[in-house]
């Protein structure tokens, strides 16, 4: 017989509100580069990230030669306010993750919004290393949108 351990169900959550000198419309477009083609870990390393930014689209890690790795599946976009996503995301084990994007015009520019949810057997170096990265990506949004607006 094998041997097989137990393993929690856990519930994550991460929230982050970020203040972006830029419009809605430059936010948005930042937004939907950096989840997508300008995705990059904070070492650097580009991700060949896609997104098929419409309802039911894909957003998935490109390694060329037909292989790669299904992130998630768009929920929801409403240009240039929202942008939902679910799915296993960087996780290759049972898991379900939500993530939004919430995008509102703030005088001459952006608050955006993300809540990360996620229900799953979560390995604790993922737990650890989520706010680190979902930080990283927030940032680089405000960068590339703020440098569209120079």
């Amino acid at each position: 017989m094998e041997a097989t351990t137990q393993q929690r169900i856990e519930t994550f959550e991460f929230r982050k509100e970020i203040e972006i000198a830029a419009s809605i419309e430059d936010a948005f477009e930042a937004l939907l580069e950096e989840v997508g083609p300008g995705a990059q870990t904070p070492d650097g390393t580009k991700m060949s990230m896609k997104l098929d930014p419409w309802p039911g689209g894909r957003w998935y890690r490109d390694l060329g030669n037909n292989s790669g790795h299904l992130w998630g599946i768009v929920q929801s976009i409403k240009p240039p306010t929202l942008l939902e996503l679910y799915g296993q995301f960087m996780m290759s084990y049972a898991a379900s993750n939500h993530a939004q994007y919430r995008l509102k015009a703030d005088g001459e520019g952006t608050r955006l919004t993300f809540v990360h949810t996620a229900t799953v057997l979560l390995l604790p170096a993922h737990r650890d290393g989520m706010p680190e990265g979902w930080g990283y990506w927030l940032d680089r949004i405000r960068t590339t949108a703020e440098r569209k607006r120079s």
